[in-house]
């Protein structure tokens, strides 16, 4: 339903008709996004057509956008450091040895 609001103005029955879901239960969600400042609910004679507002999702976008690029870097380094674990070992392996290589010897 989220994604819905893009597209322009849409009424309650049109946000509803996709889903199986009563138009009581789509009006609580509208409101609960209304509420949120998410979107908003315009007049139009006796048509109330709700639109994104795509402002605070812009906010909430960028903020993310910080994180991800936190999380990208974390896990490009997770990744070397697996792929350094993974890579056999052929610098100090000794042929007698009783399969623990991580042994003092």
């Amino acid at each position: 339903m989220r994604r819905r609001p893009c597209t322009g103005e849409a009424s309650v029955k049109d946000l509803a008709e996709p889903f199986a879901m009563s138009q009581p239960a789509i009006s609580k969600h509208l409101r609960v996004l209304e509420r949120a400042g998410l979107i908003e609910q315009g007049r139009q004679a006796q048509w109330r057509p709700r639109r994104l507002r795509a402002g605070p999702l812009r906010d909430v976008a960028d903020w993310v956008g910080q994180y991800r690029r936190h999380w990208d870097e974390s896990f490009d380094r997770l990744d070397a450091y697996l792929r350094e674990l993974q890579r056999p070992q052929a610098d100090g392996k000794d042929d007698d040895d009783d399969g623990n290589a991580n042994r003092p010897g």
